[in-house]
Order: C-alpha cells, then sequence, then structure tokens
C-alpha cells in the first residue's frame, strides 16, 4: 500500500479499479468463489463497506471516508500478500442463495452437489418429503448438511466429519440457520461411529485431489485445511471406503451421491462394474455420481 492510495483513491470505482490492477499484478488465483479480478474486486469492495453485493452501479462513485479506504487497502493487501482466499478474509461463503460462515478451520464450500440438492435431486427422488433420514459426510462447515435439511424438509440429519474444529464451524452455520433440532453433528472417522444407522439418502463430498496435484496447488488452496483436500496417489482413497461401507448405512432404495472432482476416468477404471450415473451439473457430467444401494457391494 502506497500513501498515494491513501490519498488519491477517492471513490468505489477508483478502489474497485485499483484491486483489480493489484491483483492481476499479484497473479492471484482466483476458485473460492469468484474466477476473476474483477469479480473479487467487487465482492471484497462491496461487503467490506457493508453495501449490497447485488447493487453496484448505484455506489460506482460514492465518496469513501478516510477510515474506510485504509480497511479497503488493509485488505486488498491482505488478498495480495498472505494469498488468503476471499472467503477467509470476509468469513462467509456462498453456495448459491444460501450463506454460510467460514474460517481457516473449514475448506471453503465450493460443491456441485449444492445445486443438485437445490434440485431435490430431481428425478432420482421422487419425493422430497419421503427422506425421512440423511447423512452428509465429510460435512466441514456443515453447508450441504443444512442444504439437506432446507430442501427435503422432513428429514434428520447427521452432519459428519473427522475435524472437531470443522463441526465447531458447522455448529455455527447450524445455529444461524436454526436447525438444531433437525441437524446433528457427529464426529467421526467416516462411517466408524454411524453403526447401526441406516439412511435414505448420503451425499459426500470428500477429498478426491490426488497426490501430484496436491503438490501443485495454487498458495491460497495451502490455507485450507489439508485432511480436506488430498485423498491417496490417486484421490480416491476416502471414496474406496465410502464405496465399500455406504450400502450397510443405506435402506433398500437409498441413493448415494458423491463428488469426486477430475477423477471419473479413474474411479470408473478401479470399479468397472459399478453402474455409475453421472448427474449433470453447470460444469457437466464428470463431477458427481450417483449410486442405488442395489448397485454397491454388500
Amino acid at each position: 500500500m502506497t500513501a498515494a492510495a491513501k490519498t488519491e483513491l477517492i471513490t468505489v470505482r477508483d478502489f474497485i479499479r485499483y484491486a483489480v490492477s493489484r491483483f492481476s499484478a499479484a497473479r492471484l488465483f482466483f476458485g473460492h468463489g469468484s474466477d476473476n479480478a474483477w469479480d473479487e474486486a467487487v465482492y471484497l469492495t462491496l461487503h467490506t463497506l457493508h453495501l449490497p453485493l447485488d447493487r453496484l452501479e448505484p455506489f460506482l462513485d460514492a465518496r469513501l471516508l478516510p477510515e474506510e479506504r485504509v480497511t479497503l487497502l488493509d485488505l486488498y493487501n491482505r488478498r495480495c500478500q498472505d494469498r488468503l482466499p476471499a472467503a477467509y478474509l470476509t468469513h462467509e461463503a456462498w453456495l448459491g442463495e444460501h450463506r454460510f460462515y467460514v474460517d481457516d478451520r473449514v475448506i471453503v464450500p465450493r460443491s456441485f452437489i449444492a445445486e443438485l440438492l437445490d434440485e431435490q435431486l430431481a428425478p432420482w427422488i421422487d419425493d422430497p418429503w419421503a427422506i425421512n433420514n440423511a447423512l452428509d459426510l465429510c460435512t466441514g462447515s456443515g453447508c450441504l448438511a443444512i442444504k439437506l435439511a432446507i430442501n427435503f424438509p422432513n428429514s434428520q440429519v447427521d452432519a459428519v466429519d473427522l475435524s472437531p474444529e470443522a463441526l465447531l464451524v458447522a455448529e455455527r452455520n447450524i445455529a444461524d440457520y436454526h436447525l438444531v433440532d433437525r441437524v446433528h453433528r457427529i464426529h467421526s472417522d467416516g462411517f466408524s461411529q454411524l453403526a447401526g444407522k441406516r439412511y435414505d439418502l448420503i451425499i459426500s463430498n470428500p477429498p478426491y485431489v490426488d497426490a501430484q496435484a496436491v503438490s501443485t496447488l495454487p498458495p491460497e488452496y495451502l490455507h485450507e485445511p489439508e485432511m480436506a483436500l488430498g485423498s491417496g496417489k490417486d484421490g480416491l482413497d476416502f471414496t474406496r471406503h465410502l464405496l465399500a461401507a455406504a450400502r450397510q448405512h443405506l435402506t433398500d432404495d437409498g441413493l448415494l451421491v458423491v463428488e469426486i472432482g477430475h477423477n471419473r476416468d479413474a474411479l470408473e477404471a478401479a470399479y468397472p462394474t459399478l453402474p455409475f450415473t453421472w448427474l449433470d451439473t453447470r460444469a457437466g457430467d464428470d463431477y458427481v455420481f450417483l449410486l442405488r444401494a442395489e448397485d454397491l457391494p454388500a
């Protein structure tokens, strides 16, 4: 931050232009809610000034107070120097219309499963009210567990994670959505603490980054919990655990929905006899699979 920036930058427009220049010069990586310098500059600026995130135009030529200028410049500096994801700077992340609290105890929420839940997994689930028990395995911030409860209004939801710290973040989000009576946090390594439990629907956005990709992650991702990213040499270690154990935790007509990242080819090669159904998302049909209970290993 230069002394000139504190005095020469006057309006919201000035600050957004400056942020875009700084972010581009720093070669930041964008993958936690935005995919370019402009969108991230707009978001960070509007959020910090407590302005509506969907209404930039009326405020572009608004002049900033001195303390607002300093706060914004400090924020831009942290983004560039520390390479912190924007969500960790603002302590919020969005999945569709739903906002969640986040910090560095959890991975920044991003999941193609979220959009499928907002569609109530149609046409694979005929009656959303018939889902009585659901499980979100590797819940992290609790965002997908909360979306399960919202979109399947008769369900009791177990939100499971190995990290006690992540479950504290999930607890806060569950309370924010007034779902403490329906979403239940469970500390468990996979299914280990779920003996005897059976679910109509199990979802999971597990660790799935392979070892080679982990070794080349941009700095922004290195601020996230390591256990939430990597999953062995081919990225499938946790998914193997899921596929081996899911059948005994599903009802007879239950469904398993799992996000797999870029590992579709490796997964199909490892399980050539499983009839994976690949679900359509905004990014394509290579990222989330569905299996029925009857299709899984006994």
